[in-house]
């Protein structure tokens, strides 16, 4: 903000990169999961290790919670006062 950028954009810029690294982590994960659910085959009861549904599920859960820990700090970095963040450096 101290070198012009609006608060929005600050705001975009944070959620963006705490989405990105978000998404890494859950492809990563999901193939993980995939993977080790051949392994975790004889300990699941009325269920497929490769259940879609609750993938789906657990992803949009991640998902919410890598929303609202990107946007509290987010809101928090638009309230900055830019002299003091100039100050501080």
């Amino acid at each position: 903000m101290a070198l012009g950028a609006r608060p929005e954009q600050i705001l975009r810029l944070v959620i963006a990169d705490g989405l990105r690294l978000s998404g890494l982590g859950m492809v990563l994960g999901l193939g993980c999961a995939l993977a080790a659910s051949r392994v975790l085959r004889g300990a699941l009861y009325n269920v497929t290790p490769t259940d879609p549904m609750t993938f789906v599920a657990v992803t949009v859960v991640l998902l919410a919670v890598a929303v609202a820990a990107s946007y509290i700090p987010a809101r928090r970095a638009t309230r900055v006062d830019p002299m003091m963040a100039l100050r501080t450096e």
